[in-house]
């Protein structure tokens, strides 16, 4: 029975260093795909935020949200 136990971990040990080796290992760069992500990103200036603020409040969008959050 020791012996079984013991070919049977042999074995075992033997499969997961396979499998192990079978797996790529490709490093992440993750400072490239940083710097892709944010030149991708372009933001709002605070102006343009504002004014579509002050354009959502003239078309009721703001009074419409506020009635549909404001719960029961």
């Amino acid at each position: 029975m020791k012996s079984t136990l013991v070919a049977f971990a042999l074995v075992a040990s033997a499969v997961a260093g396979v499998a192990h080796a079978a797996v790529p290992a490709s490093p992440v760069n993750v400072q490239t795909q940083q710097t892709a992500a944010s030149q991708n990103n372009v933001g709002k200036t605070r102006a343009e935020v504002k004014r579509e603020l002050v354009q959502a409040q003239r078309d009721g969008q703001i009074a419409a949200l506020r009635s549909l959050y404001q719960g029961s």
